[in-house]
């Protein structure tokens, strides 16, 4: 069955979450989102294009840093309101510098930060 990015359900400003997720261990690197034309470009490109909410426009991940993600394969969820992006994470994903953007851990009452940024 062919894909159309308009199957999936957008939220009210027309973007849909996306998970990064590191193909080859299976770690969880960053949370993003898209509208129906990033996921059109991610899909033609290989190249993950989230949608900047902050600059209101396209976002190739790793476009000027360098830490690039390409696409292994982009799965959406049952409810067609999420999206996970499986993908091989060249550098840190994190714009700290760290392979993760998830580097803080809530432990009891305390933040411990599990992760240091990559030398």
């Amino acid at each position: 069955m062919p894909f159309d990015p308009s199957q999936l359900n957008y939220n009210a400003d027309g973007l849909i979450p996306v998970i990064a997720q590191e193909q080859a261990t299976g770690e969880v690197l960053m949370l993003a989102w898209m509208n129906a034309a990033a996921v059109t470009r991610t899909l033609e490109t290989g190249k993950v294009t989230y949608w900047s909410r902050s600059r209101q426009d396209f976002w190739i991940k790793g476009e000027t840093s360098g830490h690039t993600q390409q696409l292994i394969e982009l799965r959406y969820d049952c409810d067609s309101d999420a999206l996970l992006a499986v993908v091989h994470q060249h550098g840190p994903a994190c714009h700290t510098n760290r392979r993760s953007c998830f580097y803080t851990a809530i432990r009891g009452d305390d933040l411990v930060e599990i992760m240091q940024p990559m030398a």
